[in-house]
């Protein structure tokens, strides 16, 4: 029903922004990663955007990105997860992160999310590690909130670099998980996962 909306900015909270659209004003709940990126009040912004209609409460949801937003659809798809859930995940774990720990399996970097437990984490490995896009592990073109808990910069890298050899995203992710405990340093973890696979 909406696809996005652009306006300005007129209020900033924890979890949510009002943005007005021609004098109508519309409220996003939106990731902390998102609200990281947001301008000061009385800039414009695009959110992209998502309606959730439930039998008792109509949500809007604001994403700075589409990669975000088809993560968002992506997580709320699991069983036992709904649109609250997928959020408190996004704002735990940016995109990218967040597809680096999928495509590698690390259910463990997921149950650090207020919410999550093994369970759940496990659950969202199997069913979404086969559907993460490249274009959200090699950045989503957001930057990690300051409160993100980042899965690793060298991790990160690391995958970028075999993705570059020729690799492909999920073969990339799972080389550099098998490996990601030996060394802090993406040159470092390249060496190792290329050697694993010799």
């Amino acid at each position: 029903m909406f696809s996005h909306f652009e306006g300005v900015v007129a209020e900033k909270q924890p979890g949510s922004i009002v943005v007005d659209c021609g004098g109508v004003g519309y409220l996003l709940q939106v990731s902390h990663t998102t609200l990281a990126e947001a301008p000061a009040v009385g800039e414009r912004m695009k959110l992209y955007a998502i309606l959730s209609v439930r039998e008792d409460a109509m949500e809007l949801f604001g994403f700075a990105s589409k990669e975000e937003r088809t993560m968002f659809e992506r997580l709320r798809a699991v069983s036992g997860v709904g649109p609250k859930m997928a959020m408190q995940v996004l704002s735990a774990l940016p995109v990218r992160d967040l597809s680096i720990a999928l495509a590698a399996g690390d259910a463990n970097a997921l149950t650090k999310v207020p919410g999550v437990g093994k369970k759940t984490a496990q659950r969202l490995v199997l069913e979404l590690r086969d559907k993460v896009d490249e274009s959200m592990l090699t950045g989503s073109g957001i930057k990690p909130a300051q409160t993100a808990t980042p899965v690793g910069n060298a991790a990160s890298e690391a995958i970028e670099a075999l993705m570059a050899l020729g690799y492909s995203s999920q073969d990339a992710a799972q080389m550099v998980s098998r490996v990601a405990d030996k060394s802090d340093r993406a040159d470092e973890l390249v060496r190792f996962a290329l050697r694993s696979m010799s």
